[in-house]
């Protein structure tokens, strides 16, 4: 799948190239996305299942708006069509390497992290250029995940696990979807930015719920620990008046 993953990359790099002109910013950005992408592959796979390989083509076509974006920052005019079309395609391959790991039995968990990077990526390059348009107040979007794991490093608390929500699911999907349609710029400016705000909103939202969740994790193991320490010695006496609490 490595092999086949930088390849994939480098052969739509050569499309890009020859159909929208894409640039030497574009290229060595790139490629370095197909480097690092093998690197992570070669780090965190045991087998390749079918939907790892889904995920595969997600990330490739994620390096495709890329170095897109890249030449865009480099003054570059960025094709639109190509970049709404990439980053959709990506969008909608989301909900098939899911489908595809349930119905094989091949969900694993470098492939769960496998999506949940490539779906990060992706949002964080089309903050980037919608950044351009609209302000870089939107680059939030992008950053905030990455801000939260940095946070993690520093507040152990935070690396708990959080149950997934129908409401979580709902907003990550909306990131992309929004952004999508802020870069196709079909939309007034004022539409693009409230629509985009409202998204930022939703994030911090979800985020905001995630960290009261582990927070009310936290407090509850701390409480079960201080009652395990507070509890006497098991004798073999019982406790008609149920005073212990569990």
């Amino acid at each position: 799948m490595i092999a086949t993953t930088v390849l994939g990359e480098l052969a739509l790099l050569g499309v890009l190239a020859a159909t929208t002109g894409l640039g030497v910013a574009g290229w060595v950005v790139g490629i370095v996305h197909a480097l690092v992408l093998a690197v992570l592959i070669a780090r965190g796979r045991r087998e390749d299942g079918p939907a790892d390989r889904v995920t595969a083509v997600r990330a490739v076509l994620g390096g495709g708006v890329t170095a897109l974006v890249a030449d865009g920052v480099a003054g570059h005019p960025v094709p639109v069509v190509a970049l709404v079309v990439l980053a959709s395609v990506a969008l909608a391959l989301d909900a098939v390497d899911g489908r595809v790991a349930r119905r094989t039995r091949t969900a694993s968990v470098f492939g769960a992290r496998f999506d949940m990077e490539a779906d990060a990526w992706l949002i964080a390059m089309l903050s980037v250029h919608v950044a351009g348009l609209l302000g870089w107040w939107v680059l939030a979007i992008g950053s905030m995940r990455y801000v939260f794991v940095l946070v993690t490093a520093l507040v152990p608390w935070l690396r708990g696990t959080v149950p997934p929500t129908r409401g979580a699911k709902v907003v990550a999907a909306a990131q992309g979807i929004v952004l999508v349609v802020a870069s196709a710029r079909l939309l007034p400016a004022t539409v693009d930015a409230a629509i985009v705000g409202i998204a930022l909103v939703a994030l911090v939202w979800s985020f905001g719920r995630d960290v009261r969740y582990l927070n009310r994790a936290r407090s509850a193991a701390a409480r079960r620990r201080r009652s395990g320490a507070s509890r006497p010695v098991a004798s073999a006496c019982p406790d008609p008046a149920g005073t212990r609490r569990r």
